[in-house]
């Protein structure tokens, strides 16, 4: 790549963004334009608004990081904004970045690669808190957003929730899925180990993001077959989205009932990317540091699918 200053190009990092998951984005941003101005590129930092387009014609970038998180920045959108000015960006393409942020469609992929998911359905806002769609336990949320925003976990004797006003007009209700929450980065369609998340309750949007929220355990003591499993599985789920650069799978693992209690439920085609994030964190484990990781996901940048 050329341009920017002498041989490193200008990168324009986006972050903020119109999402739920705007503050996340913001520190995530914020940490990889550090990195690569460190590494000697020439950094530009956007918070990403409905006058992206322009914003990004006048900067003239060589190479877009996108830090965004949530609906519009990963879900397509921005992508295909990216597309249509040809100018190379990291991670995941247009359709991937949509299929993986549609929650039904990318368990339908994954249902059809023979990735193990549990059941699930669409429903309105209105038959969700009138009635039981799925038996209890079952899990409600928005069936386009992150981060665990808007979740809902029903047990078992519980009333039907009633969902805030906040929540999409239809959401997807799924079965819950017990056991230990786990979680793989793939980079470059390599996956890099397994974490174990470890929290007092469930792992919502304050044990992701606050201090003390939950311990991080790298890699996960699991037996090898549950690894191996892990690993492969993510990797198969970076392919058959159409992934590329740097993208998460998280899972559930009910020991109890060994390889058939490994689930896949989700996969994060643009992960936390501040120092100690998830896929960070597995990086340094594989001796990659936080500046190499952001060098790498530019140097990888694309505008081809």
């Amino acid at each position: 790549m050329a341009g920017g200053s002498g041989r490193f190009p200008r990168v324009a990092v986006l972050k903020g963004g119109l999402s739920a998951e705007r503050e996340v984005s913001l520190s995530s941003g914020a940490g990889c334009a550090q990195a690569l101005r460190e590494t000697g590129y020439e950094v530009v930092e956007v918070d990403a608004g409905h006058d992206l387009a322009l914003r990004l014609s006048e900067i003239a970038p060589d190479v877009v990081f996108n830090a965004l998180h949530g609906r519009w920045g990963e879900d397509g959108c921005v992508q295909g904004i990216l597309e249509w000015l040809r100018i190379p960006y990291t991670h995941s393409g247009v359709l991937c970045s949509a299929l993986a942020m549609d929650k039904t469609r990318s368990k339908d992929v994954f249902r059809a690669a023979g990735i193990p998911v549990v059941d699930s359905v669409l429903a309105s806002r209105e038959e969700v808190s009138e009635r039981h769609v799925l038996p209890p336990p079952y899990v409600v949320k928005p069936n386009n957003e992150g981060s665990s925003v808007g979740v809902y976990i029903v047990r078992e004797g519980a009333n039907a929730p009633r969902l805030a006003e906040t929540m999409p007009q239809q959401v997807m209700v799924e079965t819950y899925a017990p056991g230990r929450e786990m979680t793989v980065a793939v980079m470059g369609g390599r996956a890099l180990c397994v974490t174990d998340i470890v929290t007092d309750g469930w792992y919502d949007y304050d044990a992701k993001y606050k201090t003390g929220g939950s311990r991080h355990v790298v890699p996960a003591d699991l037996p090898a077959g549950i690894t191996e499993a892990c690993l492969r599985l993510s990797e198969r789920a970076f392919e058959v989205l159409g992934c590329r650069g740097l993208a998460r799978a998280d899972f559930r693992w009910d020991e109890a009932r060994g390889l058939a209690g490994l689930i896949l439920l989700e996969m994060n085609t643009q992960p936390g990317m501040t120092p100690t994030s998830l896929a960070p964190e597995q990086a340094a484990h594989m001796g990659i540091s936080y500046g190499e990781l952001c060098d790498w996901l530019v140097r990888d940048a694309s505008c081809d699918r």
